[in-house]
């Protein structure tokens, strides 16, 4: 803390009052793995605690919406689209969660695109946690950011 700056030293909302109103779009995924056993209950069972995937979608849409609540320093935002989906690869045992979130403001959504993956997959984690205990999540990021100043950006 020493070395750092004094404005810096302290926490505060960056100031986005002189930005310009842009649609801000941001795409992140996350992987969860789980055993086989567990794989194969998913896709016959499911969960009791009831469908897997629906609520990991409303829970994921839940999530970027409370964003700035949950997360220190995050500008509320008016989001206009918050889209869920998954993949599922039967070879790896493995369900790939991507966020798609869109609105018009004047900050990116990366934050909240990233939350709803993020609380998804823990969503899976914990309807499927009864069949393993040993679930990876993973690889968490961003994928593509557009809108605003900085431009885009797009994962590789």
């Amino acid at each position: 803390m020493k070395n750092q700056k004094k404005d810096q030293s302290r926490a505060g909302m960056v100031d986005v009052s002189q930005k310009n109103v842009t649609q801000r779009r941001a795409v992140a995924s996350c992987t969860l793995t789980m055993s086989s056993t567990a794989f194969q209950k998913f896709l016959k069972d499911g969960s009791p605690k009831g469908d897997v995937l629906e609520t990991a979608k409303v829970a994921g849409i839940m999530a970027a919406k409370a964003t700035s609540q949950i997360i220190p320093l995050c500008h509320p935002l008016e989001l206009s689209k918050v889209n869920i989906s998954f993949a599922l690869d039967h070879q790896r045992q493995a369900i790939t969660t991507t966020a798609q979130v869109v609105c018009w403001g004047r900050t990116g959504v990366e934050m909240e695109a990233l939350t709803a993956v993020s609380v998804a997959a823990l969503t899976i984690y914990d309807m499927m946690k009864w069949a393993d205990k040993t679930m990876i999540i993973s690889a968490i990021q961003l994928l593509h950011k557009s809108g605003g100043k900085q431009g885009t950006f797009d994962r590789s």
